[in-house]
């Protein structure tokens, strides 16, 4: 059978069984869809900016177990891109991203629309390709998914350029893929797993400490029974969130910069720390010097051996996919474990940490973000899908939005990207379309890729936003007034449109909300009488309100302020 380039990517991603790609057309990208017009099995995702299309495809992926796809253009939609690439990587999000290129007697002559793709995205991505002839089309784009899924996931970038696209040539697709230099490790060695076992039966104050790899590799069941069966406390990164059931007594709450206070404290006395599918990163563990002064002993469970030992010395490294090494320790376990009985006492002293209530905050007056937060969740029973921006809003709805399942909760961990939410939102609404899907963001986050309430219209996406409306860039407002004196340069967002009305220009629904007692009612109204509509709601929150407890930077997770020390 005898197809153009273009015939070949629709072709291929029909066999990945890919349903949703998000894209912005161009010239060096017109074959390709052309084709997409010709057919009806995939469904495009129009968007109003390149860098909304990458997240959109990141969200599809976080939210489901399917591999996002987003296709733009050659210069200008490839750079507009990158931001969503590099979130995707920092994160191990799987996706790939399908670019245009300028003809390939044009590459390297500073062409119209012309960038080095593979040369820019080198960086941010798990691998990219360049392919030059159509006879290598259909192998590559096998390659790429196989690479963006397996091991650790990532991003992978395939640049084709305009003459590849209309070029023809026999098209078969193989079923399979093996790559003498790609062979990631899935089983972790057995040895170093009983030496684990061991470790964790003899530990007198345990902790499980879990990050976005549990949930990455849909491994969350069987972590869950086997840290029922341990029984210690449990902690979760930003990224693991849902990974573990947020609601359970075991759950501390999230650790790090601005993690629970027992958590945080629970982490750094433990005796043995079991980390499954985390990195140590600098957000979790703090100042790592601090970290490294008490004594315990670490084990170690990753599917990236260059994350092993990279922050934090390891004394169990064990090198496997999570569930597999999960399958071996809740076998080693089964039956058989039998917990220090000095644990007990171990679980008395985090019970007294957690009795700071370090979460605790008064609701009087202006409207608390916190306030709003909780509400969301009582009014969703906890059920909905949570993406967020970056920012102070971030961190309350990690704090105070219990995610008792994976996948529910959407948000830039590793870069931090401001303007996710909203693509993030369309995303997840795409992949999970029977689900509520809110996006909790500030007005500064919110504004950075606002255009896409124009693409919720046109495919009708029932989003409710939750814009926490402070007046400022509240994160950096609130480091300024903490360790800068009280110089806010430039974190004030003066000029504020009114968001009401702006929602309504895009057709949507648009509410204010500036009174405690309007909270409440104003969720549960466009959750039931707008519940197929987008609603922008507009909460006017306090100004002055601060994320506690809080590690500063440079500082051991032990050194938290929290919001009495103020």
């Amino acid at each position: 059978m005898t197809l153009t380039g273009a015939e070949i990517v629709i072709r291929c991603l029909q066999e990945e069984k890919v349903e949703h790609v998000f894209g912005y057309p161009g010239g060096s990208v017109l074959h390709i869809y052309d084709e997409l017009f010709k057919q009806d099995s995939i469904k495009h995702i129009l968007v109003r900016h390149e860098q909304a299309a990458v997240h959109a495809a990141d969200a599809y992926s976080r939210s489901s177990q399917k591999i996002g796809v987003a296709l733009v253009t050659s210069g200008p939609g490839v750079t507009n891109a990158i931001t969503g690439v590099a979130t995707a990587y920092m994160d191990s999000i799987p996706l790939v991203l399908l670019c245009g290129q300028v003809p390939t007697a044009a590459i390297g002559q500073d062409a119209f629309q012309e960038c080095d793709t593979v040369g820019i995205t080198r960086p941010c991505v798990k691998h990219n390709f360049l392919v030059k002839d159509v006879k290598d089309l259909a192998l590559t784009l096998k390659k790429a998914f196989h690479i963006a899924q397996t091991g650790r996931p990532g991003p992978v970038v395939v640049d084709i350029p305009k003459d590849v696209t209309a070029a023809r040539c026999e098209f078969s697709y193989p079923e399979t893929i093996q790559m003498r230099s790609y062979n990631p490790v899935v089983k972790g060695h057995l040895g170093q797993i009983k030496k684990a076992a061991q470790l964790l039966g003899e530990a007198k104050r345990p902790i499980i400490y879990f990050g976005g790899g549990v949930i990455l590799s849909n491994g969350s069941e069987k972590f869950t029974k086997l840290a029922k069966r341990l029984g210690c406390p449990v902690t979760g990164t930003l990224m693991g969130l849902g990974g573990f059931p947020g609601s359970d007594p075991q759950f501390l709450g999230m650790l790090g910069m601005h993690g629970t206070y027992e958590a945080n404290m629970a982490m750094q006395y433990a005796d043995v720390v079991l980390a499954i599918g985390a990195r140590f990163d600098d957000r979790v563990i703090g100042n790592p010097d601090n970290f490294s002064a008490q004594p315990r002993r670490i084990i170690h469970v990753d599917i990236d051996p260059s994350s092993i030992s990279k922050r934090v010395k390891v004394d169990v490294p064990i090198v496997g996919s999570v569930p597999d090494v999960l399958d071996e320790l809740l076998r080693l376990t089964d039956g058989g474990f039998q917990a220090d009985p000095a644990v007990a006492d171990w679980w008395r002293q985090v019970e007294e940490w957690r009795g700071k209530h370090c979460l605790d905050f008064k609701q009087e007056g202006k409207i608390m973000p916190q306030f709003v937060v909780q509400k969301l969740h009582e009014v969703t029973g906890g059920n909905a899908i949570i993406t967020s921006d970056v920012g102070q809003h971030q961190m309350f709805a990690a704090q105070y939005y219990k995610f008792d399942k994976p996948r529910r909760w959407l948000n830039s961990g590793g870069l931090g990207t401001m303007g996710v939410g909203l693509p993030y939102s369309m995303g997840a609404q795409f992949a999970n379309p029977d689900m509520p899907v809110a996006c909790i963001t500030g007005e500064g986050s919110i504004q950075m890729c606002i255009q896409e309430l124009s693409t919720c219209k046109q495919f009708e996406l029932p989003i409710k936003i939750i814009n926490l409306n402070n007046g400022y860039l509240g994160m950096v407002r609130q480091w300024q007034e903490m360790f800068y004196s009280a110089r806010y340069s430039q974190s004030y967002v003066s000029s504020l449109p009114d968001f009401v009305r702006l929602a309504e220009a895009y057709g949507h629904v648009g509410m204010r909300i500036d009174k405690p007692e309007d909270v409440e009612p104003a969720l549960r109204k466009a959750f039931t009488e707008h519940k197929n509509d987008l609603v922008f709601m507009d909460f006017l929150i306090d100004p002055t309100a601060n994320v506690f407890p809080m590690v500063a930077a440079g500082k051991g997770l032990a050194e938290m302020i929290l919001a009495e020390d103020l």
